[in-house]
């Protein structure tokens, strides 16, 4: 039975947390190794029920599960992986007729189809041959009655960026060529086949290393989205928490942002041009591996996590740095040659709280800490139109006689319709701001939770900000 405490979405995150938490568990303890083949039976003894055909596959999907939450296949560049075992209950989909056709005299469908793949039965009902049809749709569309419908897989419907197919054994299967590590398709699968690799025991094994601190500092570097999540406890009830687990200090991400937005703001008004933004790392890869036009006018700051980070590294160069945030794609992110010098590693939301819960450290029962670096603006960076509004901020604070015609795409479809439009030079805007996940970070796969509401919780956590504009959060950079 699901702990109602966490407020998980869904059952198939709470079995992904069940899998970090004692994979961290044993990994403190020193016992990972020994005990690893015991982990799944740990997690569903032999009596509790399964959603799977017997008690040992589900063991063996676990086995799985385990192996990517301790780091995944190294042969595989990619953070998303699919588990093939778990990936077998969904149809394969397509156009399919429903019981809503009634078998009309019409058979519009017949004449529309160019393949001859539809044929009828006694009773006049249209059937369509999967060996011939194309998946075109035309037969759809001149149904009177709608009866045809098309069904998606849940990850290939929620792959805007059409990287997922099926491999022979009717598994998903990944392009890397044209994934960006949103994490879409994690979130959305049902059987939580599709999930992203975890880098959770490189972060305990740096903390343990680090010798409480005196080896060299462990700073945790927390993503503004963290205002919409572990809505259960204070903000500084998880701060105190972070601190429990051996980290030096908790820095937010989001000062980094007010970093790149006067950066950001001073490049869009000496461009002479235009700009998209380069906080999200999938918009970003979304562009390198679709628009290679646009690739030039894409900021040139880097994203707030490596901005801040490369500032502590500057200060404390032995310092180690773990970005704590919703985003799948930061795990792509801090593995690049130009941020892999600042970023030691990148956790979510969700191993956070795995992290918590393998120490048997309840947030709820601590003391309260002070959050407190960055400005209003640098916070609201976690929801879509956000960094538009910080750039515009920018601008105005540094005293810059610059006129922003701002575009802000929410969801990855978004920015494919802006990114084409101005390829084509229709749209009149010379500031692109991208977010690949729909609603921003707040909708970041790696979340606690999704929803309208974190939007509000966002905007409520930028007012909380001492630090009210973005130059009085710039000047307490060097207090950090």
């Amino acid at each position: 039975m699901q702990n109602k405490i966490y407020k998980f979405d869904t059952k198939v995150q709470y079995l992904k947390y069940k899998v970090l938490r004692e994979v961290a568990r044993q990994a403190w303890n020193g016992t990972l190794l020994e005990n690893l083949m015991d982990i799944p039976k740990i997690i569903v003894p032999g009596k509790e029920p399964t959603m799977r055909c017997c008690v040992y596959k589900e063991r063996a999907i676990l086995g799985e599960r385990v192996k990517i939450a301790m780091g995944g296949d190294k042969s595989n560049p990619n953070v998303i992986e699919v588990i093939e075992t778990a990936c077998d209950e969904c149809p394969m989909g397509g156009y399919e007729v429903t019981n809503a056709c009634r078998g009309c005299l019409a058979h519009r469908c017949e004449d529309a189809c160019k393949r001859g793949a539809i044929s009828f039965d006694h009773n006049q009902k249209a059937h369509i041959d999967k060996s011939k049809c194309v998946e075109c749709g035309m037969c759809a569309k001149v149904c009177p009655y709608t009866a045809i419908m098309n069904f998606k897989r849940p990850c290939v419907n929620a792959c805007k960026v059409k990287a997922i197919s099926m491999n022979e054994d009717k598994a998903a299967k990944i392009d890397n060529n044209k994934c960006i590590s949103c994490g879409a398709c994690v979130y959305q699968c049902p059987f939580g086949a599709i999930t992203d690799k975890s880098f959770i025991i490189n972060v305990i094994d740096m903390l343990q290393k680090s010798e409480n601190n005196s080896k060299y500092k462990v700073y945790a570097l927390i993503a503004p989205a963290i205002g919409s999540q572990f809505s259960y406890a204070k903000l500084g009830q998880v701060i105190k928490g972070i601190k429990e687990l051996g980290f030096y200090t908790v820095v937010e991400a989001a000062l980094g942002a007010d970093m790149v937005a006067f950066a950001e703001s001073k490049e869009l008004a000496e461009n002479g041009d235009y700009l998209t933004s380069s906080c999200c790392p999938a918009f970003v890869d979304y562009i390198n591996k679709n628009f290679p036009d646009i690739v030039p006018h894409v900021s040139h700051n880097l994203s707030p996590m490596a901005t801040i980070a490369k500032y502590i590294k500057s200060t404390d160069p032995d310092c180690k740095i773990v970005f704590m945030g919703p985003c799948t794609a930061k795990k792509m992110e801090f593995q690049k040659e130009s941020v892999r010098p600042y970023v030691d590693s990148v956790i979510t939301f969700e191993e956070l709280q795995a992290l918590f819960d393998s120490r048997d450290i309840d947030i709820r029962t601590l003391g309260e800490e002070v959050l407190d670096n960055a400005s209003y603006y640098g916070r609201i960076f976690a929801r879509c139109g956000g960094l538009a509004d910080a750039v515009q901020e920018g601008l105005k604070e540094q005293g810059l006689d610059f006129k922003v015609k701002a575009v802000s795409c929410d969801g990855i479809e978004e920015c494919r319709t802006a990114l084409l439009k101005k390829n084509k030079g229709v749209l009149d805007a010379n500031f692109i701001e991208g977010m690949a996940c729909v609603g921003g970070c707040i909708g970041g796969a790696g979340c606690l939770t999704h929803g309208e509401k974190n939007k509000a919780e966002v905007d409520k956590y930028g007012r909380e900000a001492y630090e009210k504009t973005i130059t009085e959060a710039i000047s307490l950079v060097g207090k950090l």
